[in-house]
C-alpha cells in the first residue's frame, strides 16, 4: 500500500491500468488537484461522484446539485470516465469496474469513512487491487472553504432552493422553530453524533407570543419578515413560514410574492377558515375549515404570484385535528397535490402517532415521492426512526425552543426574587461571557 504522492506516482501506468477516485466534487481545492494528478499518472482515471443522497449521508448537503458536480468532471482534462456513486459505499461500483487502484487522500483512515477504507480493501483484495493513499493537505478542506463562503453570505443565496433539495437527498430531514436571530443561531449551530437541523420554522404562535400578542393571526406578516430578514443575516439554513390560513386568496397573493423576495423557502398554509383558533385546542376550538375548492383557490393564488420561484407551497390538512377522520384528510390531500401544493403537512393533536401513520400509509400508496411533513408535539414520545419508517419525510420542532425559553427565564425571574441575588442561577445560565463570544464583536480598526 502506497502512502506518499511521490511513490504513489512513481506506479509503472505502461498498460494503464483502472484507477477510482471517489468524490464529492462540490468545492475543489488543491487537495483534491494533488489526488487527481496522482491518479493521471498512474492510469485511466475514473471518478464517482457522489450523489447528494450519498454525500449528505455523512456530511452537509453538496451545495451543488449532483448533475452539475458531475458535468465539472467530464469536462477536466484526464478524466477519462465519470460515473454516479450512490452511496458512501464503494461497493457497487467497485464490483462493477475492478480498478486496479483506489486513490484517496489519508484523512479517511479515521472519522467517518475509517469502516468505508476497510469495506474498500477487503473487496479490491480479491482481484489484487491497491489502495494509494494521498497525505492530506494541511490548511485546507472544502468544510473550511464552505464555512468562509457561509460566512461571507455567498451560501446563503442558495437558500431558498436547499429544501427541495434536501428533501430529495436525505430520508428525513429535521426542522426546528426559530423566535428569533439568537435562535436561530443556536439551532443553526447544534451539533450532536453528527446530527443537526436542517431547516427553521418561522412559527405563527411563537412569533404572536414574542410581541406580546395572542395567536390569532393578529401579526402582520410584514413584522414577521422583518425578524426573518435579521435571522438571515446570521445564518445559511431554508426556513419555512407557518402562514396560517392566509386569509383570503388575495392576502395570499400578496403574502406568497413578499416571502419570495425575502428568500424564504415555504410557505405552510392550513385548511381552516377564519378567526384563528390554535390547533392544540382540537375540535373544541370552535374552528372551521375551508372547503377543498376555497383552500385550492388559495393555493393557486399563491402559486400565481410567485410561478418561476422555487419557494415551495405546504398544505396543512386539519381534518384529523377537527376530527373529520383519515378519509377526509386523504381526499383532501389529494386534491391540494392536485392543485398546486409542493409538500403536504398532516396534523394531529392526538397522543398516540397512529391516526398519522395511518394516512401516511394510505397517502404513500398514491404518492411515493411527495413530501409529508408532520408537527409531533402532541405524540412527543415517537422516535425520528419511526417517522421515517411511515412515510415521513420531514419533522417539524414546531415550538420547542421557545417553551424552553419561557421556562428557563420564568425560573431566573422567580429565583432572583426568592433569593434577592443571582448566584443560584448559575446552576441553569450561561456565563455572560459566553453570550459575549455568540457574536463577536468585528475587527474593523484599532480602538
Amino acid at each position: 500500500m502506497q502512502n506518499a504522492i511521490g511513490a504513489a506516482c512513481d506506479i509503472e501506468a505502461t498498460d494503464r491500468p483502472l484507477v477510482y477516485v471517489a468524490m464529492v466534487g462540490d468545492i475543489l481545492h488543491a487537495g483534491h488537484i494533488n489526488i487527481l494528478e496522482c491518479a493521471r499518472q498512474i492510469g485511466s482515471v475514473i471518478i464517482g461522484v457522489l450523489t447528494d443522497s450519498a454525500a449528505v449521508s455523512y456530511k452537509r448537503l453538496p451545495y451543488m446539485p449532483f448533475e452539475q458536480r458531475k458535468l465539472i468532471f467530464e469536462n477536466m482534462k484526464g478524466i477519462d470516465r465519470v460515473v454516479a456513486q450512490n452511496t458512501l459505499s464503494y461497493r457497487e461500483n467497485l464490483l462493477a469496474l475492478q480498478p486496479r487502484y483506489v486513490l484517496h487522500g489519508d484523512d479517511w483512515r479515521e472519522g467517518p469513512q475509517a469502516h468505508v477504507r476497510a469495506e474498500v480493501i477487503e473487496i479490491i483484495q480479491k482481484w489484487g487491487g491497491e489502495i494509494v493513499e494521498i497525505p492530506y493537505t494541511s490548511g485546507v478542506s472544502s468544510t473550511m472553504l464552505y464555512e468562509a463562503l457561509r460566512e461571507a453570505g455567498v451560501i446563503a443565496r442558495g437558500r431558498q432552493h436547499k429544501l427541495r433539495a434536501l428533501l430529495t437527498a436525505k430520508p428525513l430531514i429535521r426542522c426546528i422553530e426559530v423566535h428569533s436571530p439568537l435562535a436561530a443561531v443556536i439551532a443553526d449551530r447544534a451539533r450532536v453524533n453528527g446530527r443537526e437541523f436542517d431547516a427553521f420554522w418561522s412559527s405563527s404562535l411563537a412569533d404572536s407570543l414574542m410581541h406580546g400578542k395572542p395567536d390569532i393571526e393578529v401579526l402582520d406578516y410584514r413584522t414577521r419578515i422583518s425578524s426573518i430578514a435579521d435571522t438571515f443575516e446570521v445564518t445559511s439554513k431554508p426556513l419555512i413560514y407557518d402562514g396560517d390560513s392566509g386569509g383570503s386568496p388575495e392576502a395570499v397573493y400578496y403574502l406568497a410574492r413578499a416571502l419570495h423576495a425575502c428568500g424564504v423557502s415555504a410557505l405552510c398554509l392550513e385548511d381552516k377558515n377564519g378567526r384563528k383558533v390554535n390547533s392544540l385546542y382540537g375540535a373544541g376550538g370552535g374552528q372551521s375549515q375551508a372547503s377543498i375548492p376555497e383552500f385550492a383557490a388559495r393555493l393557486a393564488a399563491a402559486r400565481s404570484s410567485i410561478p418561476d420561484s422555487a419557494m415551495m407551497l405546504i398544505a396543512r390538512i386539519e381534518s384529523l385535528v377537527l376530527e373529520k377522520g383519515v378519509e377526509d384528510a386523504f381526499e383532501r390531500a389529494m386534491a391540494y397535490c392536485d392543485s398546486g401544493a409542493d409538500g403536504i403537512l398532516i396534523h394531529s393533536v392526538k397522543t398516540s402517532p397512529e391516526e398519522v401513520f395511518t394516512f401516511a400509509e394510505r397517502f404513500r400508496r398514491q404518492r411515493q415521492g411527495f413530501p409529508l411533513f408532520v408537527v409531533p408535539t402532541t405524540f412527543s414520545s415517537t422516535y425520528e426512526r419511526e417517522l421515517q419508517d411511515n412515510g415521513v419525510n420531514c419533522v417539524i420542532y414546531a415550538n420547542h425552543l421557545l417553551r424552553a425559553a419561557y421556562a428557563s427565564m420564568k425560573k431566573a425571574a422567580n429565583d432572583i426574587l426568592r433569593f434577592g441575588r443571582t448566584a443560584e442561577l448559575s446552576a441553569y445560565t450561561v456565563d455572560p461571557y459566553e453570550l459575549l463570544a455568540v457574536f463577536p464583536e468585528p475587527k474593523c480598526a484599532p480602538r
